[in-house]
């Protein structure tokens, strides 16, 4: 057909991509839903990064990870190493808290495809020319340089024409040429991976931290019928001595009169019953005020200044709901959400019902003032020195909200930790991880069978989310009394004690109560405290000899003197011939020269049990032909075990874990100066 009468159907459609850019690059990770949310790690660690490269043809690509720390950064860039069927990998440490970026980008090398194909010829005419061209490659790759590098250049593009035949492959293979002309290569037509991805680079207790929770106002000094911010004060040499580096408290504001909750969460209070902590705001004030039977802000300030000189860092409540009769409430009524009766919606959950707490209406016209508002109470406790918030109930918030406040936090403060107390649905708790909550917390309390436990931390260290989804494991808090410890005895206190701190590198306690093994349910059938901590003050005698103090203290230095047990994603379970038996290891980095943790234990908190374990040696760096120390850190005992096989009995009434630290080889006479 003539090109005078072609039609638009006929025509070829237009080309749109740069046909010669033949890299692909695909398969990249670690990568959270396809770039849109950042992948988490601390100070010191590294990131490793994969992706399938490969082009279409024979020819050699030059790989390279690339990798900066914010925007304004220099690119540095990471040669990636072919680890089969097209993979490739690289990594980079991140050592300044903010956030990185990194990207991959690829291109054919001529240079590298000419090297190849030169060490493959044989017939001298063929070596002759593939010199010329070499040459040519060198000499283009000395105009793209300057100094020293250009001159070098020259003189081994001289260096490789003047060779003979069979000197050819030796010249270029030379190292200094491989490493001039990986600086100074062509780089046309390199492909780039989009978006770029993202790294929050965090401090080290974002990844392995120790929480202590307490209420100030049962932080009773003698005479005292309310605890005070001082008396917390009081507190910090035992908390400090048992190991522990993170102090919670729960919200240190005024609490609202109205409405206000009797002991067990009655709906009457008595004058002098001091209400709920979470029904935040009063006449005093509102999310910026102490509390006046507490102390000042004064009081405060001091109180994390002497923390923080035990090595212990204070975590402040972030609850954003109001009491009825909270300032805001009457300053700011489109906040809330009324009722035809002309009444604001309290919080409920059907059937319960939380009377003496207003949620804020995110849906409401004025959103951004609101919003605003939030991140303004967060900013005023940074401002006086926080740098940990757990956060309640984050999951009835709008998902937009965290994500901007955190952001914004996060960019002015990258030393900002966020825990979530989001217990609902999975989906949830991850888009809450994703959006730049620090640690979460997980539904360990009740995982309790070995199969439970198994599965569940498999997922947690093993899954793909671990890039952003840090668990922090507690067996008790103030809303969760599990059946398991209600029933369990102190054996189970210890169990669930020893799980927590050996599974996760990051655990805590809702401290006076599971020190005492506090039990009792308000009703049968309840997991909540009866005579709760919630709704009235209460006085603990920490120093009762059935307290479980020593015992953390003991688990806690385990932790502290074992890097294996400061994180998560090396937890391996192993099998073992009884199932009220558990069997994990930990090992630690692989450039730490720690020994390898195995933890054994009973979970039955009733009888004793026994069993054998199967242990891959091999794999946690222990010769199967020689004999091995296994070192209990919580008893001091030591065993020496021969073999992957070996026996194990536990009685919950003495010990229900054993923390084994394998020490991987046992000096003999052979390791002696006069063994001849």
């Amino acid at each position: 057909m003539p090109a005078s009468t072609r039609t638009d159907a006929t025509l070829p459609p237009p080309i749109t991509v740069e046909g010669r850019q033949r890299v692909v690059i695909e398969g990249v990770t670690p990568c959270v839903d396809g770039g849109r949310f950042a992948i988490k790690r601390v100070l010191g660690e590294s990131v490793q990064v994969e992706a399938d490269i490969f082009c279409d043809g024979h020819d050699v690509l030059r790989c390279l990870l690339r990798h900066r720390h914010g925007a304004d950064d220099p690119w540095r860039e990471t040669p990636l190493r072919a680890v089969g069927n097209d993979r490739w990998r690289g990594s980079f440490t991140v050592d300044t808290l903010g956030t990185y970026e990194y990207t991959l980008t690829a291109w054919v090398d001529p240079f590298l495809t000419w090297q190849h194909d030169l060490l493959r010829r044989q017939d001298p005419q063929d070596i002759a020319l593939a010199q010329q061209i070499g040459a040519s490659h060198l000499a283009a790759a000395a105009a793209r340089a300057d100094g020293d590098d250009r001159q070098r250049l020259h003189a081994l593009a001289d260096r490789l024409l003047a060779a003979a035949p069979q000197d050819a492959a030796t010249v270029a293979s030379d190292g200094e040429l491989l490493a001039l002309m990986a600086r100074h290569g062509e780089r046309r037509f390199a492909a780039t991976h989009a978006p770029v991805l993202t790294v929050w680079a965090e401090p080290v207790r974002a990844r392995f931290s120790a929480w202590y929770e307490l209420f100030p106002r049962s932080c009773l000094r003698e005479g005292q019928s309310h605890g005070t911010l001082a008396g917390a004060e009081q507190r910090l040499p035992d908390i400090a001595a048992m190991g522990f580096d993170v102090l919670y408290l729960p919200p240190i504001h005024p609490i609202g009169r109205a409405f206000r909750k009797g002991p067990n969460n009655t709906l009457v209070a008595g004058p002098d019953d001091p209400g709920c902590p979470w029904a935040i705001g009063a006449a005093e004030g509102g999310h910026t005020t102490v509390h006046p039977q507490l102390g000042t802000l004064d009081d405060f300030r001091r109180l994390l200044t002497r923390a923080r000189e035990h090595g212990i860092e204070l975590a402040m409540d972030l609850a954003f709901q109001c009491a009825p009769d909270h300032p805001y409430v009457g300053e700011h009524p489109a906040w809330f959400r009324w009722r035809p009766d002309g009444t604001v919606q309290y919080a409920e959950n059907p059937p319960k019902k939380y009377q003496d707490i207003y949620p804020f209406d995110f849906e409401t016209d004025d959103w951004q003032a609101l919003w605003q508002e939030l991140l303004g109470v967060t900013n005023f406790w940074l401002e006086q020195g926080v740098r940990i918030f757990r956060v309640d109930n984050p999951h009835t918030k709008p998902f937009a909200l965290w994500a901007w406040l955190i952001g914004d936090v996060k960019r002015r403060h990258p030393d900002a930790i966020f825990l979530s107390e989001a217990f609902t649905r999975p989906r949830i708790m991850h888009r809450l991880a994703k959006l730049g909550f620090t640690q979460s917390y997980t539904y360990f309390a009740w995982r309790n069978t070995k199969q439970e436990l198994t599965d569940y931390f498999t997922e947690l260290a093993q899954h793909t989310s671990r890039e952003y989804f840090r668990p922090n494991l507690w067996p008790n808090t103030p809303d969760i009394l599990t059946e398991f410890l209600q029933f369990g005895g102190r054996a189970a206190f210890m169990l669930r004690g020893a799980l927590a701190a050996t599974l996760g590198a990051s655990y805590g306690v809702y401290g006076p109560a599971f020190e005492l093994c506090e039990h009792a349910p308000r009703e049968p059938g309840s997991e909540e405290y009866r005579d709760s901590e919630k709704y009235q003050v209460r006085r603990w005698d920490l120093t009762r000899a059935d307290s479980l103090r020593d015992y953390l203290t003991r688990l806690n230095r385990i932790r502290r003197d074992n890097p294996a047990l400061q994180a998560d994603w090396s937890l391996r379970f192993h099998p073992v011939d009884n199932d009220l038996l558990l069997c994990f290891s930990k090992s630690p980095p692989d450039d730490d020269e720690g020994d390898v943790i195995v933890v054994v234990a009973n979970l039955d908190p009733h009888h004793t049990q026994t069993g054998w374990i199967d242990l891959p040696l091999a794999d946690l760096g222990i010769d199967p032909q020689r004999p091995y120390q296994a070192h209990d850190l919580l008893s001091g005992a030591r065993y020496l075990w021969q073999g992957a096989r070996n026996f194990v009995q536990l009685d919950p009434a003495a010990a229900p874990v054993h923390i084994l630290r394998l020490r991987r080889r046992l000096r003999s006479e052979r390791d002696f100066d006069y063994f001849q």
